[in-house]
């Protein structure tokens, strides 16, 4: 339409159409070949939108913008932008134009609008801007209007119902209420990087600054109530509704198509197709009301909302009477009772106010006050208290006072809280905002205009920041958009193994495997990890590299069979085809690629490998010696199958197959053949005791590896529930309560069998330093390992007493005191078996050097063997007066003792001495047919029949034995003597041993 003012006055123009025809666009053009122009929108938001446009053009010095909370109004103003209720009156301005003229049907606000169709007019031209439906009431009620249809310029189709999870991307979400816009906009976040929020009660600045992380592409999706269906021009493809009904004010009620057409023409702009549909629990559209969306056609309005203009201003209840008059005119019908009447007739109850309101000017002082929005939204009850105030003061005084305004802006100047807490603090400044705009309401209106816009602008910065973090997650926004567009992302990994793609962190590298930040969850976490190894791949190929050349010392295994680069875990062991070979499990994600997962299993290989060869290096040895054949060789390999440990019960057969020949090839190997265990000493250090534990519960299949006892102690806890073969894989064997651990065990055996286990004996203090022990320990130690401890007490004995008997008593423990002093406090050595004692106690006698000796243990030397009680200390009184402690006192002073025999019982039908032979039951277990195998330890006493006691007391051949006198006797024929190995340096002393008396 280009038709200019005919000579006969202004001409009314209806532009009549769907959404996206350009109806706005063509009113501003219009309005900007005038002089003067005002146009009236029905929202803030709009208008701001508009207004913005128009300064663009023309400047912001002829451009005003008058809305309830909002004045910009230069001195040259000439277009002026307004909302529908700001529109100023009596301008004569040359253009006017009302958007959305349709409203006029609405129940809230359509008497407003109905008011300006009937009324307003510009000097030249006058548009109305609305739908179709409106052609009939217009054509009734303005003379000589002209209409201009104007068509959509694209398509809009319905796309029926979609998940929120498959939504397109630029697409609007609509909701009818705040916790259906901000439950939708959460969901979009886990699954889509997140949604700017359009709302109507949003400040044009919150509201700007989220269209434009919209617009701009940050976010694809946007949740919005009913708002964006005023006009709001954005880039939106398609519109879900996830609800047909909403609340009006009043009550519940189903939208009609119309209205659904209002909101659904959003979709599509310019040239651009676009499309609606449903989501969530919203049911499918009947296909008469879909088809009539796609159509634009709608049942036109028949009645508009009205009220009257006329008022009076006389009393109260004449400006009542006035407002709540009748329309004359049938396409008219009056509207139901708004927020300012009902604010009104509450004020008209109150005796103060009635007595204020006595003449015109009151009266219209009190309805200018009723019309303050109440955007608070507490309670009526609420919103009328305030206005009482606010006309209390202004009639009084006639300006708002100061410090009062000022606590009122105070209390609401706070940027803290939550989305909702600034949501309300926003509604109350827009109240004051309201009330500075206003003229002649405040002394100074300059200066509270603009510090209740600073104040609704930090409160509208600070919402739209928690409202991005909370509907809004850039990194994965950002992430999803890169991958669509299929461009490279780029990622960056830190020392720590913060890894940040396109400058957002995304999660850590921990080795090769990639853990997403855990604030990330469900579908985000998803789409974050996908992107995130995309971009990883190439720093999985570069630490690779790096890995593969580390040296070992970065390396390490876990108790658990866990291999760690660091402090990363980057594979684990598994087992093989034997305990000294296992496989390798590497930590590789699958993103990373099979050249880096060969890699690191490769490195991981070399390093297990290399460790086992040093750590086993004498079992490995002695697998690979190819000299020794025979039961030698069957018995090296026993060895390698126990990981260089066995309990002596267990191979005792094969043990007494062995030749000196035999035994003296593996004795090469560091093997030494102890009472209770057949072990390589070198194996009983911490680091292989840590590997042999692990190896051996892969090769067990455990599903919780036991862990190494702590390095350096004699004796420990034993664990409840252990799995058998636990404690000998430990290097120790179990006794009652505690573990012993093995070497110093054979050491204690050494020195058991120079004691009557038969008679009984008392613990020396070599036994108690040995082993680390109190007595009472030492008790429950003995009966552990099958011992009786019968526990007596009895008066001390004399100090002057046990001086003479130390004096008297032969030194027969310098040799073994001079062994101490070289045995090797790293590892001592355990005692050899029956056939070998001359060696063991001329080669490796027990010292004090390798086990910390308690408190109550006593250092005086060793007694002779058949001493019944060690020598006590002479105190001091003694000392220094000769006099004996006891003479002074009048109770003798008593000790506990505990004297021990051997425990085991006889077995049923067996030989009738089984109970006193060299190996314990408790360790080797019985043999069968009642053969040695139960024995206890050897003790002093009458030797063997006919033979020549050793210097432990007992024979150094085997054979027959006499008991006290008694005889045994076998069937068997006498067993063909062992040689005595060559290359043993005692073996002559063994040979004399072996010549008879």
């Amino acid at each position: 339409m280009t038709g200019t003012q005919s000579s006969g006055g202004s001409r009314v123009v209806a532009v009549l159409g769907p959404t996206n025809t350009g109806k706005t666009h063509y009113a501003i053009e219009r309005m900007l070949g005038h002089r003067t122009g005002v146009m009236g929108f029905p929202l803030r938001l709009l208008a701001r939108e508009v207004y913005d446009k128009v300064v663009a053009v023309r400047g912001p010095s002829v451009v005003a913008l008058v809305t309830g909370e909002e004045r910009i109004v230069p001195q040259r103003a000439q277009y002026w932008i307004c909302t529908v209720e700001a529109m100023p009156e009596g301008m004569g301005c040359d253009f006017l134009a009302v958007d959305e003229i349709q409203l006029c049907a609405d129940p809230e606000r359509g008497h407003v609008f109905t008011d300006r169709l009937l009324r307003a007019r510009g000097t030249q031209e006058t548009l109305f801007l609305g739908a179709d439906t409106m052609r009939g009431p217009i054509a009734e009620l303005v003379p000589g209007v002209q209409f201009v249809r104007r068509e959509r310029l694209s398509d809009l189709v319905y796309a029926g119902s979609k998940k929120l999870s498959r939504m397109p991307a630029r697409t609007a979400i609509v909701g009818f209420s705040i916790d259906n816009v901000y439950a939708i906009a959460e969901l979009l976040r886990r699954q889509k990087g997140g949604a700017a929020v359009v709302m109507g009660a949003l400040s044009p600045r919150t509201r700007n600054a989220q269209v434009e992380l919209y617009q701009n592409g940050e976010v694809d999706y946007l949740v919005a109530t009913d708002a964006i269906g005023m006009g709001l021009n954005l880039d939106i493809d398609h519109v879900a509704f996830s609800s047909l009904s909403k609340f009006d004010g009043r009550r519940m009620r189903q939208l009609a198509p119309n209205e659904l057409a209002q909101i659904a023409g959003r979709a599509g702009r310019g040239m651009s197709h676009g499309s609606f549909g449903v989501t969530g629990d919203a049911p499918p559209l009947d296909d008469g009301v879909a088809q009539a969306i796609m159509d634009h056609r709608f049942t036109p309005l028949k009645k508009l909302n009205w009220r009257s203009a006329a008022l009076q201003f006389g009393t109260v209840e004449a400006l009542i009477r006035s407002l709540e008059s009748a329309p004359q005119d049938q396409n008219l019908v009056r509207a139901r009772e708004a927020d300012d009447l009902m604010a009104l007739k509450s004020l008209s109850q109150l005796d103060e106010i009635v007595a204020r309101t006595t003449n015109a000017p009151s009266v219209r002082l009190l309805w200018d006050i009723c019309r303050v929005p109440d955007f608070r939204g507490i309670s009526q009850s609420e919103h009328s208290g305030l206005l009482g105030v606010l006309f209390q003061y202004l009639h009084g005084s006639g300006v708002v006072p100061d410090d009062w305004l000022a606590r009122q802006v105070k209390r609401i100047d706070r940027v803290d809280g939550d989305i909702d807490a600034l949501s309300k603090r926003l509604a109350f400044i827009r109240t004051w905002t309201y009330v500075a705009q206003r003229n002649g309401w405040v002394r100074d209106e300059s200066h509270w205009r603009g510090e209740t816009r600073a104040v609704e602008d930090r409160l509208s910065d600070a919402l739209h920041e928690r409202l991005t973090q909370r509907f809004v997650d850039r990194r994965t926004s950002v992430l999803l958009r890169r991958l669509k567009q299929k461009e490279a992302l780029l990622a960056e990994v830190n020392d720590k193994g913060e890894v940040t793609v396109e400058g957002e962190f995304v999660g850590r590298l921990e080795g090769f495997r990639f853990s997403p930040d855990k604030s990330a969850q469900g579908a985000e976490a998803k789409a974050l990890k996908s992107a995130s190894l995309q971009a990883l791949a190439p720093h999985f190929h570069l630490r690779a590299d790096r890995f593969y050349n580390a040296p070992d010392t970065e390396i390490d295994f876990t108790d658990q069979g866990g291999l760690m680069w660091g402090e990363y875990a980057v594979g684990k062991l598994m087992a093989g085809a034997d305990p000294l070979n296992p496989r390798i499990e590497v930590f590789v994600d699958d993103a990373a690629g099979a050249d880096v997962a060969q890699k690191v299993e490769r490195r991981l290989q070399h390093f297990i490998s290399r460790k086992i060869n040093a750590l086993f290096e004498p079992l490995l040895n002695l697998q690979r010696d190819e000299e020794l054949s025979g039961l030698a060789r069957g018995f090296a390999f026993r060895m390698v199958e126990g990981l260089g440990l066995l309990p002596r019960g267990a191979v005792a057969q094969e043990v007494k197959d062995l030749d000196q020949d035999a035994r003296g090839a593996l004795r090469k190997h560091g093997i030494r053949f102890g009472q209770f265990t057949i072990f390589m000493p070198l194996l009983l250090k911490p680091a292989p005791t840590r590997l042999r534990l692990v190896l051996w519960a892969l090769s067990q299949g455990l599903g919780e590896f036991p862990d190494a006892p702590p390095a350096g102690l004699v004796t420990v806890p034993a664990i409840k529930d252990a799995p058998q073969g636990y404690d000998t894989m430990c290097g120790y064997r179990n006794a009652g309560d505690r573990m012993i651990r093995i070497d110093m065990l054979e050491r204690l055996a050494d020195m058991l069998r120079a004691e009557d286990s038969r008679s009984g004996f008392e613990a020396k203090a070599d036994m108690l330093s040995i082993t680390g022990m109190t007595l009472e320990q030492f008790a429950d130690l003995m009966q552990g390992l099958g011992y009786q401890a019968d526990k007596g007490e009895r008066v001390k004995a004399k100090a002057v007493d046990a001086v003479v008997a130390e004096s008297n008593t032969p030194d027969t423990d310098s040799s073994a005191k001079d062994a101490a002093a070289q045995q090797d406090e790293n590892m001592p050595s355990a005692a050899p078996d029956e056939a070998e004692t001359v060696e063991a106690a001329a080669v490796e006698p027990a010292t004090l050097a390798d086990v910390s000796t308690p408190d109550d243990a006593s250092a005086a030397p060793v007694a002779e063997p058949d001493a019944e009680v060690a020598a006590p200390e002479v105190t001091e009184v003694e000392a220094s007066t000769g006099e004996s402690a006891d003479a002074k006192t009048e109770e003798p002073e008593t000790e506990i003792f505990y004297t021990f025999t051997w425990g085991r019982a006889r077995k049923a039908g067996g030989n009738r001495n089984a109970g006193r032979r060299g190996q314990d039951a408790g360790v080797d277990g019985e043999r069968a047919g009642g053969k040695r195998g139960g024995d206890a330890p050897r003790g002093k006493g009458k030797p063997r029949g006919g033979n020549k006691p050793g210097r432990d007391g007992r024979p150094a051949k085997k054979g027959g034995r006499q008991d006290q006198g008694s005889k045994t006797y076998s069937a068997r024929p006498p067993k063909k003597e062992k040689q005595i190995d060559p290359d043993n340096p005692f073996a002559a002393a063994l040979m004399g041993l072996k010549q008879p008396d």
